[in-house]
């Protein structure tokens, strides 16, 4: 019988360093076979996504994005995953998609952040107040403990829900102001125009961009794009599928040869910062890869409890 593993259950087991080792040592492996397919009504989505790792296993994540389903008190995403042993193809877990997407999705930037933010990075702040910002200061406090966090939200009743939640937390109502003055920004929001130029940024600042999934969403302005020593996650699942960076390079904003490096150059150490003063920008694309080898680190947690 397969595991399986709930929320909350599971959570339990989970830590942010040991999940960012693990998919570190995910990408030493062979490079991931992916397969992603999107279906569109609107502004609703279904994402369904594959990949397999040899050595690892097999992961199938199917994802329903509906934007509306808040104002019925219903969650806006939602989904199942389900893990296959890599040599006989058994179903060995169904994980809680909200558990996999949480630490996937937060680790993912997490894992960027730990090698291209400065060390003494002490200003944080999320842009967008949403379930995965909730993720990122819980991710991101544990990497960077002694930070100050700052909040900016499009509604400012969301900020201050994030900030009763988690009372450390300021809320910001200016996002130039707040851009300025932070060493890290990491942003999730829905937007299909970008919120964050170019010209607030200042040397030394790193950018984790999360929320854009789509090919006609961008959380950043092309200027910010010039600006920085650009990253991704994955070449395959972001370059030619999501606005963020599809757009800029139909246009001929940037280049394919732009993007110095993605987690799979992680164990030849290209993946990093070059200097103090560099500005990073990192692309979250959380592709079906990341999702097997959290799923895979999830299913170490629980059977090892």
């Amino acid at each position: 019988m397969p595991d399986i593993i709930p929320f909350d259950e599971g959570e339990r087991l989970l830590n942010w360093q040991a999940l960012c080792t693990a998919l570190e040592r995910g990408h030493s492996l062979p490079r991931a076979e992916t397969r992603d397919t999107f279906l569109y009504r609107g502004a609703d989505t279904l994402l369904s996504r594959a990949a397999w790792i040899d050595g690892l296993g097999i992961a199938v994540k199917s994802a329903t994005i509906f934007p509306g389903n808040p104002t019925h008190d219903k969650p806006a995403v939602n989904g199942g995953v389900s893990l296959y042993g890599d040599g006989d193809g058994l179903l060995e877990a169904i994980i809680d998609f909200h558990l996999v997407t949480k630490w996937k999705t937060a680790g993912d930037s997490l894992l960027a952040a730990t090698h291209l933010a400065r060390p003494d990075s002490n200003s944080i702040l999320i842009v967008g107040a949403g379930t995965v910002a909730h993720a990122l200061y819980q991710a991101y406090s544990s990497a960077f403990p002694d930070a100050r966090f700052t909040v900016w939200n499009r509604s400012a009743a969301g900020a201050a829900r994030l900030a009763t939640r988690f009372p450390d937390v300021a809320v910001a109502d200016d996002l130039e102001t707040a851009v300025r003055a932070a060493d890290i920004i990491t942003s999730a929001t829905m937007s299909t125009t970008p919120l964050i130029r170019g010209a607030w940024l200042r040397p030394g600042q790193h950018l984790d961009l999360i929320g854009a999934f789509r090919p006609d969403m961008r959380e950043v302005d092309d200027d910010a794009l010039r600006k920085a020593r650009l990253y991704v996650d994955s070449r395959e699942t972001t370059l030619d599928h999501i606005g963020e960076l599809k757009i800029p390079l139909e246009a001929g904003v940037i280049t394919r040869d732009a993007i110095l490096a993605d987690f799979y150059d992680l164990p030849a150490g290209a993946f990093a910062r070059t200097s103090d003063d560099d500005i990073t920008l990192f692309k979250n694309g959380g592709g079906a890869h990341l999702d097997l080898m959290t799923s895979h680190y999830i299913l170490g947690a629980w059977r090892g409890r």
